[in-house]
């Protein structure tokens, strides 16, 4: 019986190293790190797959942490080669809750500790969307962290060729250079601190032609076409006035002789001007007299017949208030629009007539009193 068991743990043994003998050459064994790694996270109920282009990825492996500020969210399960860059798959918790324009970056967690792919919102633009199962963070959503080798790269440039080494001879040159002039540094130390403030208490002047003078260039810029075509016409310009140098000189000497004569002429009717101005000053005071009533008169002339005047008492707000005598009688209508026609009188006469005319004794063309005048028959016919 002990036989048939060893027989049989032996043959289970074979079969297991089979299995795995040919899932390492399906899978290109690695190591332990081609198989999934249990107590890692993003692998719970709603776990999601999202994918991640990196430029580079270091040394980073698979089954390596994926994080969320300082807490472990997921676990890269496959890394691979995509053109120019790496292509990361990874699986995150089903609580994860990140925009789909989310940043990846490879970091550090430590100096000399392990690498880890780090998840973030993005900074610099509003957030969008939200990851989930078959997501894929751009390269250009993707960077790294700076890392051991490249923080101790740039302290040994800066120790070693960064000119540190230098500043003993910086030290000693400044020494040389002040020596015995402490009062002078002082001094200039005193006047940099007096121009600093008069800088300050100016700088809202600065400020102030600072934009004057970009609103300047700015007009400046808009007249540019102008400037161009000015440019371009001046040599034209200067060309024709070097043409018409001659007829300038000679309208510039009828200038002159014209300024000379008018100059005569002047001279010569100064006494008649001044006369003329003395005479002329009697009238312009007598007009000057008359101001307010040729103004009144004018404001009549320019709304006859309704002058404007009173409208000031007239409306009162929104509503009006208005005395109006309107006289209709043939003498009013007879002196208003017929005088000075053929029809003149003949209204008046008729009022007469019927002995209505009103307070004209006698009548200015009768000569005659209505109200003692003869009835006749035909009288109001």
């Amino acid at each position: 019986m002990r036989g048939q068991h060893r027989h049989l743990y032996r043959v289970a043994a074979a079969a297991l190293l089979a299995v795995a003998a040919g899932s390492a050459s399906a899978c290109e064994w690695r190591g332990l790190n081609s198989l999934p790694m249990p107590g890692t996270e993003g692998g719970g109920p709603g776990a999601f797959v999202v994918q991640a282009q990196l430029p580079d990825v270091g040394y980073i492996q698979q089954n390596s942490r994926v994080r969320v500020g300082d807490a472990n969210v997921g676990t890269i399960t496959k890394i691979e080669r995509q053109d120019w860059h790496a292509l990361v798959t990874m699986t995150l918790n089903g609580d994860v809750d990140l925009p789909a324009n989310s940043t990846a970056k490879v970091g550090q967690t430590s100096l000399l500790g392990s690498l880890h792919l780090e998840l973030a919102p993005p900074t610099d633009v509003p957030p969008q969307g939200k990851l989930h199962d078959g997501s894929l963070i751009p390269l250009a959503h993707a960077g790294a962290y700076p890392g051991t080798d490249q923080t101790l790269s740039a302290m040994s440039l800066v120790l070693n060729g960064g000119g540190i080494g230098e500043m003993q001879d910086i030290t000693v040159a400044f020494a040389t250079a002040l020596a015995n002039r402490e009062a002078d540094l002082r001094s200039l130390i005193g006047q940099l601190d007096q121009f600093a403030g008069h800088l300050d208490a100016q700088t809202d002047d600065i400020i102030a032609a600072t934009e004057s003078f970009n609103s300047l260039v700015g007009q400046v810029a808009d007249q540019k076409p102008v400037l161009d075509r000015a440019i371009r016409t001046i040599p034209d310009a200067l060309a024709v006035l070097a043409e018409q140098r001659d007829h300038l000189v000679d309208a510039a000497d009828a200038l002159g002789k014209f300024s000379a004569l008018a100059t005569d002429t002047v001279s010569r009717s100064r006494e008649n001007l001044v006369r003329e101005f003395e005479q002329v000053g009697p009238v312009l005071q007598s007009l000057a007299d008359t101001g307010p009533a040729l103004t009144r008169s004018l404001d009549f002339i320019g709304t006859f017949p309704w002058p404007k005047g009173p409208l000031d008492k007239w409306i009162r707000g929104d509503y009006a208030n208005i005395t109006a005598i309107l006289d209709l009688t043939l003498s009013r209508i007879d002196n208003t629009l017929f005088t000075g026609t053929r029809w003149e009188g003949d209204l008046t006469e008729l009022e007469m007539q019927w002995g209505r005319t009103i307070g004209q004794l006698p009548s200015p063309y009768t000569a005659g009193n209505p109200l003692v005048a003869p009835y006749r028959l035909d009288q109001g016919r």
